[in-house]
């Protein structure tokens, strides 16, 4: 790897621009370990916003070449730069005015020259002991197209948000597209007081709702607090007539908020910050229109 690292030069920066100028498709292809190579190259130049498919070249001589236009860029994989099959499409490849990204161990293989760049994953010796398994070779190649990968992302400003958009289904996507408005509680649901309540109606309000804590709110909905369990440990503790204690003397004022428009994982972080378990969520005049905890977020697979 520091010795791929160390042979990195213009030849890398051309293949960048060249894939960035591409008005089609990036297509990627190999034959037996270097095809799967290539797979997973396509696979992770798809997932970070570069457009992109795998071919084999042997299929392409059999229909499916009709898969390339001249729009595309074609990144071919083969350690010795000789394999047959990939050299069988490369005329044509070039021929239809595609351009020609070659990844070869070998500079001055067939391949290489034919490319309109050549990248260099050439190794000193495999892994394997008998010197003949793809093993160190692969390595680098991957390497080398997952830097590609990361380069073009980088250049594209591809952000965590359009990362999960390509990924909907995975636990990334929902912690990256879910908003707090997506998992809060609402209406009845929210467990709320008004601030000239006493201290058994916020009670029994954090009973009936469940969440281990209530919001205290002005006439107009707008947020003034919030009695939690831990309030209400405190307040037992003092000696004083709970009773006809106004809840506005037990809560706790200026509680941690959120907008209903922010991600979910805004609100974990929040949550995780601060040490608490429950947030309001309040709109943008400060008043209350939901309410969530780590049971929810749970919930939602979230965290």
């Amino acid at each position: 790897m520091e010795a791929l690292a160390a042979r990195l030069d213009d030849s890398f920066s051309h293949a960048v621009e060249l894939i960035l100028s591409c008005k089609g498709r990036v297509v990627v292809g190999g034959m037996g370990k270097s095809g799967h190579v290539a797979r997973k190259i396509a696979s992770t130049l798809a997932s970070t916003g570069t457009p992109a498919f795998f071919v084999h070249p042997a299929e392409a001589s059999h229909g499916d070449l009709g898969m390339i236009t001249p729009e595309d860029v074609l990144i071919a994989l083969s350690n010795s730069g000789e394999s047959a099959e990939v050299l069988a499409i490369v005329p044509l490849i070039k021929r239809q005015g595609a351009r020609l990204i070659a990844i070869t161990g070998k500079p001055g293989s067939s391949l290489a020259r034919e490319a309109d760049v050549h990248l260099d994953a050439g190794v000193a010796e495999e892994a394997c002991p008998l010197g003949l398994a793809p093993t160190a070779s692969t390595t680098a190649a991957l390497a080398l197209g997952d830097a590609l990968a990361v380069a073009l992302l980088e250049a594209r400003g591809f952000n965590a948000e359009d990362f999960a958009r390509s990924h909907p289904g995975g636990i990334l996507g929902r912690r990256l597209l879910t908003h707090v408005s997506d998992v809060m509680r609402t209406g009845d649901a929210i467990p709320s007081v008004p601030r000239t309540s006493l201290l058994p109606q916020a009670i029994l309000e954090m009973s009936r709702k469940g969440m281990g804590m209530t919001a205290v709110v002005e006439l107009d909905g707008r947020v003034a607090g919030i009695f939690t369990d831990g309030d209400l440990r405190r307040t037992l503790e003092k000696p004083i007539d709970v009773r006809a204690l106004p809840i506005d003397l037990a809560m706790s004022p200026r509680p941690r908020t959120i907008r209903p428009d922010r991600l979910a994982a805004e609100a974990v972080k929040l949550m995780e910050d601060h040490q608490i378990s429950q947030i309001l969520v309040v709109n943008e005049n400060f008043q209350l229109v939901g309410a969530l905890n780590m049971h929810d977020l749970f919930e939602a697979k979230v965290l």
